[in-house]
């Protein structure tokens, strides 16, 4: 029983995940989820409380039927598409409806009032309900028992739901909600996926772990699909270490294989790109006698690639075709970016010729990653030269593309950038103006951040907290004090709570109106050394024989 060992062992380490799921959870009506102070027992799970204190008797049973790889993870909730309609399509003062009403005490109560709207509900109208909503998550529970009463519900509508739950942390609710589809017969299997997926977005790997395990009560076999899934979703937030014991004490139910090692391999090499962790993956393959195929080499590439090491990728590349593995268009990509990172322009040039030879066609993310290396080095016209080339080649700018494009322009060029999105049809976000923000601050440019403040009115991009955050600090930063305390004053004023470490910068004493620079300049000098003794933004443990930085790969 390996996974119990896990749960465990997670249980001893992190005793605030492991929770009974099913002890107490709160009653499907709407009147409990929707009010704080009506919790009633959920025992409708009281043969499954049965069931769970025999299960850690039996050892948990896998069944494997496929191959599965890392080039084919998707994430378990799929939005359907066709089936949503466009904010202006829905029917007028619905969304207003359900908004008064979901803070109602009572669910009959809530409901009446969105019926006596005279909307009459069908199938694809709650489901694009539920997906305007997902923000908020009573209004969307509240249009989802709406819904439900009126019988426009299927197992998409509850999915949909479940992931708008996990989203805001309320599992509990959304274990009603599968208990609730196991009992109408409807096939609850995604629905797993769902909640391991969010458990792990809301690191807690225990409960992620857990879930698998529990799929058994709902008579569903874990098998190596939903196996995989649970690593992958682990490693996609961050928990890789933990997807990696995992894989590990389990060796014996699933003998370890290419498939498990790429997953945490793309962790480390894709989502935190960690050399030395991606290195240290790598030798444990062959120590367990698992050979790479071109998956493997994918993601080793890609991470020497994004490091700027030229030599190594360069290196794996060679041994890639020596050893028969076809590289993709990502490897291609990988080469094209370190290539132009470090000063090669002509030779990742070279490379786009060589893909079209070898039958495959240049993405939007090839260009880009010439794009992106030439903006950080400030080398703006060659960047708008390989632009151009993008374009008479058929291929839009994207998103990434205008981002680059930001990273090295002043605020007239800003400017334009953010005309040519809105051309283009690709509407500047809240990433969009943050990016800038926080751009002209490190360039000691509060005034140029000020107008590009007033800019993203001009957009109709709503200021979120993060924007507050960037632009409080950097004012105060550069000795404006008075600026810096109106903005916060207006972040309070728009529904923000109180910010305890903006309001420890905003009392500091600030010795004249020329510290912008020296604080800045302390900054990065703190910024550099975190850099140095952290490395990676992911924790290591401490592993038995490593030697970090020493061995080669």
């Amino acid at each position: 029983m390996l996974l119990t060992t896990v749960a465990r062992r997670l249980q001893r380490s992190h005793p605030q995940v492991i929770l009974p799921l099913f002890c107490s959870v709160s009653s499907p009506s709407l009147s409990s989820p929707l009010t704080s102070n009506s919790v009633i027992s959920f025992s409708s799970f009281e043969a499954f409380h049965r069931a769970l204190s025999i299960a850690y008797q039996h050892p948990f049973r896998f069944f494997t039927f496929k191959s599965f790889s890392t080039q084919n993870l998707r994430d378990p909730f799929e939005l359907v598409q066709e089936r949503v309609h466009t904010r202006e399509s829905l029917k007028p003062g619905l969304l207003d409806s359900l908004k008064r009403a979901a803070y109602f005490t009572a669910e009959a109560e809530a409901v009446a009032s969105v019926d006596a709207s005279g909307i009459k509900a069908d199938q694809n109208l709650v489901y694009s309900v539920i997906w305007e909503l997902r923000h908020e998550w009573r209004p969307a529970f509240l249009a989802f028992k709406w819904g439900e009463k009126w019988g426009c519900f299927d197992e998409k509508s509850y999915e949909l739901m479940i992931w708008v739950l996990g989203n805001h942390k309320k599992f509990n609710i959304a274990w009603v909600l599968i208990r609730d589809l196991h009992r109408s017969s409807m096939n609850t299997r995604q629905a797993m996926l769902i909640m391991i997926d969010r458990y792990a977005a809301a690191n807690d790997p225990g409960n992620a772990i857990h879930t698998l395990y529990i799929m058994e009560k709902f008579r569903m076999t874990p098998d190596e699909d939903a196996f995989y899934s649970l690593m992958n979703a682990l490693c996609k937030y961050g928990n890789i270490e933990e997807a990696e014991e995992f894989m590990l004490v389990n060796k014996k139910l699933f003998p370890l294989e290419t498939e498990a090692f790429n997953i945490i391999l793309h962790g480390w090499c894709n989502i935190c790109v960690d050399v030395l962790e991606g290195k240290r993956i790598w030798r444990e393959m062959s120590k367990y006698c698992i050979t790479p195929n071109a998956a493997s080499y994918t993601h080793m590439i890609s991470c020497f690639s994004k490091v700027g090491n030229l030599f190594d990728s360069l290196r794996l590349y060679d041994e890639m075709k020596k050893r028969g593995w076809v590289p993709c268009i990502k490897v291609y990509n990988s080469l094209i970016y370190v290539l132009t990172r470090e000063n090669c322009l002509k030779e990742a040039l070279k490379v786009l010729d060589k893909i079209k030879e070898n039958g495959l066609q240049p993405d939007s993310t090839s260009y880009n990653s010439m794009i992106r290396p030439l903006c950080e080095g400030k080398k703006l016209a060659e960047a708008r030269s390989i632009l151009a080339a993008m374009i008479e080649e058929n291929l839009r700018p994207t998103m990434e593309t205008y981002h680059a494009l930001l990273e090295g322009t002043g605020l007239e060029e800003t400017l334009q950038v953010l005309n040519q999105m809105r051309i283009a049809g690709i509407d500047p976000t809240e990433d969009t103006f943050r990016l800038i923000l926080v751009k002209f601050f490190k360039l000691e440019q509060p005034e140029n951040a000020l107008k590009i403040w007033l800019e993203m009115m001009q957009y109709e991009v709503t200021p979120n907290l993060t924007h507050y955050i960037v632009l409080v600090e950097g004012l105060a930063g550069c000795g404006l004090l008075t600026e810096a305390w109106e903005y916060y004053a207006e972040m309070r004023s728009n529904g923000f709570s109180d910010n305890p470490k903006l309001l420890k910068i905003l009392k500091e004493p600030i010795q004249d109106q020329t510290s912008c620079k020296k604080q800045q300049g302390r900054q990065v000098k703190r910024d550099q050394y975190v850099s140095q003794k952290l490395g990676s933004k992911v924790r290591r443990k401490g592993r038995k024989g490593m030697q970090k930085g020493k061995e080669k790969l």
